[in-house]
């Protein structure tokens, strides 16, 4: 017997929204709820890597056309990966394949671009200015949330897509802890002009660059081009399909993201001052100085120039896992569940994932191939098991008890992580090994 519920996405982030668009697509009834009060709401401008993990499931979530301009409105791939030191000398410089495939390819994407596309035609479903407060389960079997503005929806099913903050999580399942990893990240954006390409070479400007420095100490450069001018044109050389898209797609009408320099930086949280995480802006920027002063000139005149008012700090959080709990009529997807560190780049391709799955189960459920509650604990038992064994490899790649942070045997570890990245760097059958590895390492079409 085939019954269609009705389901309750709380958050439009990536992993809501995704979900939002599957569902829609599927002719599932759903509605999200929203805590910012419009779509320009939030700061979204940052770079967000999406592998073809997360390709393969926008692609299965997205009415064609407009996964067709999620590719559009994609920044130019990275043609190289770097390893630099602080003294902007290579370590280690491999080449990217080509972008040109729509799916199985590295794609960087604006977080606010992402956003607006995401949000392109939902308008029905979107509800803006919803803080959630708490739900209520009923006998039943559906399930109530409730809203700041004293409003409240109804459904069978409720997902929190709440992030890392989550207020569903917290009632649901408060045992399940957030925790820091021991890392502070100070993120900003630079905006590439005449002046800002000269200090970066080349293979840094087309690349995704990493820079790894005594006493743990971490940077990431990578600039983001888009295909559209400071007026929100398409650029002079972009034509045919991407062009059209680009011109027609509404989500434009929101979006201020333009060519910029991204950079992060990331320490130990013992290696700040006590109050960074109050500052903001040329404050901010202050303190990454006054922690770098033997790097690159380059680098410094970048933190230099950066937008302050795109600088801010991140208290890098985990989750600690957990056993899988009781299936009932409410369930969680990304960061509400399985928040992680940076350290892989995963997070969002991750809840991107369980977007897809959930749906696929859902659907299934509508078809009566199963129950609700069965599509719901398949669903939980897969993603409990790769959400939470991305949250221990991400931790395992940026935490603050790695070995890089220590005094002494850190300074040894960086040697030799940089005597082995140059050894791989003259050797074209090594290096072209580990580019295999550094790209399968992103995709998980394998996995179950």
């Amino acid at each position: 017997m085939s019954t269609s519920p009705h389901v309750i996405v709380i958050g439009a982030g990536t992993g809501g929204m995704c979900l939002a668009h599957g569902l829609k697509r599927a002719g599932i009834s759903v509605a999200v709820y929203e805590a910012d009060r419009t779509r320009r709401d939030g700061l979204y401008g940052y770079r967000v890597g999406i592998d073809p993990d997360g390709s393969r499931a926008l692609s299965a979530c997205l009415p064609p056309e407009l996964y067709d301009t999620f590719v559009a409105t994609c920044a130019r791939g990275p043609r190289f990966f770097n390893i630099l030191t602080e003294r902007n000398a290579e370590v280690l410089s491999l080449d990217l394949p080509p972008d040109d495939d729509p799916i199985d390819s590295e794609k960087s994407v604006s977080r606010m671009t992402l956003r607006q596309v995401l949000l392109t035609g939902l308008d029905e479903i979107v509800h803006f200015d919803k803080r959630f407060t708490h739900y209520e389960q009923h006998d039943d079997c559906r399930v109530t949330a409730f809203f700041a503005d004293g409003t409240s929806a109804t459904g069978d099913v409720l997902v929190a897509a709440d992030g890392t903050g989550s207020r569903v999580r917290r009632q649901y399942l408060p045992h399940a802890e957030l925790v820091e990893a021991g890392v502070i990240s100070v993120a900003a954006k630079v905006p590439v002009t005449e002046h800002t390409r000269t200090l970066i070479s080349p293979k840094v400007f087309e690349g995704l660059s990493l820079v790894f420095a005594p006493h743990g100490f971490f940077n990431i450069f990578h600039v983001m081009e888009f295909k559209w001018d400071q007026e929100g044109r398409a650029k002079q050389g972009i034509g045919g399909n991407d062009k059209e898209l680009i011109d027609r797609w509404p989500g434009m009408l929101y979006d201020n993201t333009r060519d910029y320099i991204n950079w992060g930086f990331a320490a130990a949280s013992t290696k700040y001052p006590t109050d960074v995480m109050r500052l903001r802006g040329a404050d901010l920027v202050d303190v990454v100085l006054e922690m770098t002063p033997n790097w690159h000139p380059n680098y410094r005149e970048l933190f230099t120039l950066t937008d302050t008012t795109t600088c801010f700090p991140i208290n890098i959080m985990t989750s600690r896992p957990i056993r899988q709990w009781e299936t009932t009529q409410i369930t969680l997807i990304g960061d509400a569940i399985h928040t992680m560190t940076p350290g892989r780049g995963i997070g969002a391709n991750t809840a991107l994932r369980d977007a897809a799955l959930l749906t696929k189960n859902l659907s299934a459920a509508r078809d009566g191939k199963v129950t609700l509650l069965e599509a719901i604990n398949d669903y939980e038992t897969r993603m409990t098991k790769y959400g939470f064994d991305a949250v221990r490899d991400s931790l395992k790649q940026q935490g603050g008890g790695d070995i890089m942070h220590k005094p002494i045997i850190g300074r040894a570890a960086l040697a030799g992580l940089r005597s082995g990245m140059r050894l791989v760097n003259h050797m074209p059958p090594l290096k072209r090994q580990f580019a295999k590895s550094l790209l399968a390492s992103r995709d998980n079409s394998n996995a179950n």
